[in-house]
């Protein structure tokens, strides 16, 4: 039986951590009050069951191949991702059915004491998973920091703050605030300065294309300006040919204008060791989204971003 309204319930694939069962329960209650009943699918991913850090087990596709997986085995009918997580490459038989209203995709710091990331004294350990914000806070900070690379959930990360063992983690304010836990933030970056991974902040939600009944049910919690703003972001990740877990960041925002809506994309392309950067802008009509990512994905390239890339120190 076809899911949907006078059908079976809409099987909402998601993660067991509690970030995105979270993300997966509103999506849920958004499909409901259209009408539609739900039941969640928890799935395991290998980003869940291996501990090693994300670029050496496949970067960030690592937390969204088995939810796609799920969808292709017809074991779930949506799928629910951070679309920081996906990566570009589409995927036969899957499409991007929505990309819902975006939380706020900046970069967020939790320290002892209530400290900014100014305050942080010199040799501070701070903890990330991530090679952009490794690279953008040596970018900050320079050398006077030590960066530690952590893995784990969004309490486990906080924990070692609380416990001692770090001083600072820097995490995506989206998950913090859909936790909950926007009040333990100590200090929020610019996003122009420290620039956000793409779609940072946004939900991709997916689904098998030829469910139509699904597909037209997800349609209705897209909403086009936040996928026009991640549409460039990801552009910019695959003209340069990078993963998720790259080097890199791009944020876009939209502005009305008076012959329309426009959009301004930023993007940074940095050495991990922070010894190099390339940081470039850009904007132009928001549905003209794609071909602005293209453009500044090849700028970038010309000054020397895939050099940085290959050049990460891991």
């Amino acid at each position: 039986m076809t899911p949907g309204i006078s059908g079976t319930a809409f099987r909402v694939g998601t993660r067991r951590s509690a970030l995105a069962l979270t993300q997966a329960r509103q999506v849920a209650a958004a499909l409901e009050r259209a009408g539609h009943r739900c039941e969640l699918v928890e799935v395991t991913t290998e980003g869940d069951r291996n501990r090693a850090p994300l670029a050496s087990i496949g970067g960030q596709g690592v937390f969204t191949g088995a939810l796609r997986e799920a969808l292709l085995r017809k074991e779930i009918d949506v799928a629910v991702h951070s679309l920081k997580d996906l990566p570009t490459q589409n995927v036969d038989g899957i499409v991007l059915a929505a990309v819902p209203p975006r939380e706020d995709p900046r970069d967020a710091l939790v320290a002892r004491d209530g400290l900014r990331l100014a305050d942080l004294p010199a040799g501070a350990r701070v903890g990330t998973g991530s090679p952009r914000r490794l690279a953008q806070l040596r970018l900050l900070r320079e050398y006077d920091l030590e960066l530690v690379e952590i893995r784990g959930n969004v309490d486990t990360r906080i924990r070692k703050v609380r416990d001692g063992e770090l001083d600072a983690v820097v995490l995506a304010r989206a998950g913090l605030t859909r936790l909950g836990r926007q009040d333990e933030i100590t200090d929020t970056f610019d996003p122009t300065a420290f620039v956000p991974a793409p779609g940072q902040g946004a939900l991709g939600i997916e689904c098998r294309n030829s469910d139509e009944d699904v597909v037209r049910a997800l349609a209705g919690l897209d909403e086009s300006r936040t996928r026009a703003a991640v549409t460039a972001e990801r552009a910019v990740l695959a003209g340069i040919g990078a993963g998720c877990s790259a080097p890199m960041g791009a944020f876009a925002e939209t502005t009305g204008g008076v012959e329309g809506d426009d959009l301004s994309l930023h993007a940074v392309v940095a050495a991990v060791d922070g010894s190099a950067s390339v940081r470039l802008s850009t904007s132009g009509p928001l549905g003209d989204a794609e071909e602005i990512g293209r453009q500044l994905a090849a700028a970038l390239l010309a000054e020397g971003a895939s050099r940085l890339i290959e050049e990460r120190v891991t």
